[in-house]
């Protein structure tokens, strides 16, 4: 294949690179994805090599449409392909046409693609067929992990979407869905569907500055809020500018960048030489072929920082389609560590090890920036699963509400809210022998009541267990309880 040709100009980033996102994480990169497969839902694919070498890892691709009913690299590239491949390659491919620079964490895992478009179009039926594509080839394929990062028409509850629907069916048959949030926060809308599932990991992103600096992070425009359904999402962010993915090959943008790569890496005694010859593919003005090599390089930093390209192959991308398949990555590396860990396992572990941008609002981060290296950490920790599966939201026993609550760290833990009139002291938790906080009390009448826990008499946190949330006009969240 063309892309894999080995020189120098194609495999080393310019000045414009951006942080690889193993780097950008902290990740631990021990674990690569071996073993685990991840599908991915998308417009279109084309067969990266990123995918493909030095041997190909794609083990199934299905298109909905039969519009490209096979991966060839030589059949025309269409515009709807590039997405898809970008979002694929930025959490699975291996770097390959960067020397391993530009690898996603899910470097070594297996995946499967399926093409949802017709046309190009995207209808939200066809989102769910995927969807249902997948569960019924889940174990055919050992299909663990499924990142969407599209969505269907509007913010409906999951009980009236069909994609809503296919969603929570493929979390309970075992497969980890994790969905793009949506890139329209700035417009004040919210997660539409599969994005907007209870159960459904829902990302948004954040802007780092391409800067390993903790204090330059802010957040990136995503969709949040309350849903239909009442879930606050997203439930986690991630980078979501200055990633690096693939430019889609045999494409106008491949062929300049690879020029421009090549005219960028030489030596001015043989820049002269190459103008002439490559000036028609660099698109250089003709004004500028007399004007000497400091005229060019400047028209060639120009031309490399507008079309953000960071390498001859690869260039930086922004949206939460791609801080998705970033959080997808990672859960394939925690299945690795423990391929025991369920959905509902891998959820709580995201949630609980990420960390809030303090001066951001909650309502646009949900549980905060992700954490790759302390996530992976505690998944690899065998004994949380029993654990994981006692602490749950509140539940009705004997006409009793149950609440419980997990923090090794608080030396006491009060409830508050709607039922007790928000008295920080009047209901305590008691610490059980297995170190979980519990409270019960008698159900209050039907409706919904908002709740906090507060450790340590000090810290008003919302309940980690309970997908269902409210803003609490503080810019945080309170928790919701239903009384039915």
């Amino acid at each position: 294949m063309k892309e894999s040709a080995c020189h120098d100009y194609e495999h080393s980033p310019n000045r414009f690179a951006v942080v690889p996102t193993p780097v950008r994480l902290n990740a631990d990169t021990n674990y690569t994805g071996r073993g685990v497969t991840i599908a991915f839902l998308d417009s279109g694919f084309y067969p990266h090599a990123d995918l493909l070498e030095p041997e190909s890892r794609i083990l199934a691709y299905h298109d909905l449409a039969q519009e490209r009913p096979s991966l060839n690299p030589e059949d025309k590239v269409e515009s709807w392909q590039w997405h898809g491949t970008q979002t694929s390659v930025a959490a699975a491919g291996n770097g390959r046409l960067s020397d391993g620079v530009y690898r996603g964490l899910a470097s070594d895992a297996q995946v499967v693609l399926v093409k949802v478009s017709r046309r190009g179009r995207i209808s939200e039926e066809n989102i769910a067929r995927g969807i249902e594509w997948v569960i019924e080839n889940r174990e055919r394929y050992n299909i663990r992990v499924l990142n969407i990062s599209l969505g269907g028409d509007q913010d409906i509850a999951c009980s009236k979407s069909v994609i809503g629907q296919a969603a929570e069916e493929a979390i309970s048959q075992g497969v980890v869905v994790v969905a793009a949030a949506g890139n329209s926060g700035a417009e004040g809308k919210r997660s539409i569907p599969p994005a907007n599932s209870p159960s459904v990991i829902t990302v948004g992103g954040y802007d780092d500055k391409n800067d390993l600096d903790p204090t330059t992070i802010d957040l990136y425009h995503s969709n949040f809020g309350p849903t239909a359904d009442g879930c606050v999402k997203p439930e986690l962010i991630a980078p979501a500018m200055w990633v690096a993915a693939p430019i889609l090959p045999r494409t106008d943008l491949y062929e300049r960048a690879e020029t421009l790569s090549r005219l960028w890496a030489a030596p001015d005694y043989e820049l002269s030489k190459l103008v002439p010859e490559l000036a028609s593919k660099a698109k250089i003005p003709a004004k500028l072929l007399r004007a000497g090599a400091a005229a060019i390089r400047v028209f060639l930093e120009s031309t490399l920082s507008e079309q953000k390209i960071i390498a001859a192959h690869y260039q930086h991308v922004d949206g939460t389609s791609f801080a998705a398949p970033i959080v997808a990555s990672i859960v394939v590396q925690m299945i690795e560590a423990n391929p025991a860990l369920t959905p509902a396992m891998i959820k709580k572990i995201l949630i609980s090890t990420a960390d809030r941008i303090a001066h951001a609002p909650v309502v646009r981060q949900g549980y905060g920036v992700v954490d790759a290296r302390q996530a992976l950490s505690l998944a690899q920790d065998k004994t949380l699963q029993l654990e994981t599966i006692s602490c749950g939201p509140p539940r009705i026993e004997n006409g009793k509400v149950l609440f419980l609550f997990s923090d090794d760290t608080a030396g006491s833990v009060s409830l508050a809210g709607d039922f007790n009139g928000w008295d920080d002291n009047k209901t305590r938790l008691q610490k059980d022998e297995h170190g979980f906080w519990r409270a019960a009390l008698s159900a209050p009448p039907a409706g919904l009541y908002h709740y906090k826990f507060i450790v340590d008499g000090q810290r008003w946190v919302e309940d980690p267990n309970n997908e269902m949330k409210a803003p609490d006009n503080y810019g945080g969240l309170n928790s919701v309880l239903t009384i039915k």
